[in-house]
C-alpha cells in the first residue's frame, strides 16, 4: 500500500529524513516510534504531501507521490494538534471536511456516535477543550473510509474511555484489511495494538520488526524492555 525508496529531507542544516526506505502492507497496524526529532512526523507529512521531499520516492497504492493530490482520498490523518478554524462549529467542521473532501462515498459514522460529537456540534472549535478537539480529530480521520489511516499521537489528551473507543476502532479497520500507520510515546498503548514496529533514530530507521521478533531478538517480555536493550546494545557497541 505504501512504498517509501530512500527518503530524504533537509531543514535547513538539519537532516530529518537520511534515506529512508520502508513498504508497508495492508491488514495492519504499524507503530513509528522513536524520540522526538527522530523524523517520525516529517516522513508522514511526506507521505500525505504536507512535506516535499528533497529526493527518494513514495508510492501510494502504486501511485508515484510527486505533487500529485488524488492518491490522498484513500488517506484518513489524523494530526497530533488538531488546527480546525477556532471560529467554528463543530458540524461546521464537519460540513466543510466533507465538502473539502468531495468523497462519493459512505460516511463512516462509527466515531461520531461513540465518541458523541453530536453532542458539541452547537459548540465551535475555539470552546472545546484538548480533548474535545482530539475527539473530533479522530472522528474525522476515519470518516471517509480510507484503506489507509495515519494516526500521529492518536490517543494523546483523550479521557480513558474515548481513548479505548479510539483503540478498538483501529483494531476494528486491521480486521477489514487496513493500513493504520500510528505515532505513540505511550509504549504501552502500541504493545496493546500494533503488530509492526518501526522505531527511527537520527531521521533513519534504527529497527523494523514485528513484536514477536523483538522479543525473540532481545530474550525480553515486553516492548519497553525490548526497545530498550536493543538501544542500550546500538551505545554499547557505538562506544567500541
Amino acid at each position: 500500500m505504501i512504498k517509501i525508496e530512500n527518503l530524504k529531507k533537509k531543514f535547513d542544516k538539519n537532516e530529518a529524513l537520511k534515506g529512508v526506505s520502508l513498504t508497508l502492507g495492508e491488514g495492519t497496524v504499524a507503530a513509528v516510534m522513536g524520540p522526538n526529532g527522530s523524523g517520525k512526523t516529517t516522513m508522514l507529512k511526506c507521505i500525505l504531501g504536507l512535506v516535499k521531499a528533497d529526493s527518494g520516492s513514495i508510492y501510494v497504492n502504486d501511485c508515484h507521490v510527486n505533487g500529485e493530490c488524488e492518491y490522498r482520498k484513500h488517506i484518513g490523518y489524523m494530526p497530533q494538534y488538531s488546527c480546525f478554524p477556532e471560529n467554528l462549529k463543530v458540524k461546521e467542521v464537519m460540513a466543510m471536511i466533507k465538502d473539502i473532501r468531495g468523497n462519493n462515498c459512505t460516511y463512516d459514522e462509527e466515531l461520531l456516535e461513540k465518541l458523541k460529537i453530536a453532542e458539541m456540534n452547537d459548540k465551535q472549535i475555539g470552546q472545546l477543550s484538548g480533548g474535545m478537539k482530539q475527539r473530533v480529530s479522530s472522528a474525522a480521520a476515519f470518516l471517509f473510509g480510507g484503506d489507509i489511516i495515519i494516526l500521529d499521537e492518536p490517543t494523546a489528551g483523550l479521557d480513558p474511555v474515548s481513548s479505548e473507543i479510539v483503540k478498538n476502532k483501529i483494531l476494528a479497520e486491521k480486521a477489514k484489511g487496513k493500513l493504520i500507520i500510528i505515532t505513540s510515546h505511550i509504549v504501552s498503548e502500541v504493545e496493546a495494538m500494533a503488530d509492526r514496529i518501526i522505531y527511527m533514530l537520527e531521521g533513519k530507521i534504527y529497527f523494523d520488526s514485528t513484536k514477536d521478533e523483538l522479543y525473540s531478538t532481545t530474550g525480553k517480555g515486553n516492548l519497553n524492555q525490548a526497545i530498550a536493550s536493543l538501544i542500550e546494545t546500538a551505545e554499547s557497541e557505538g562506544k567500541n
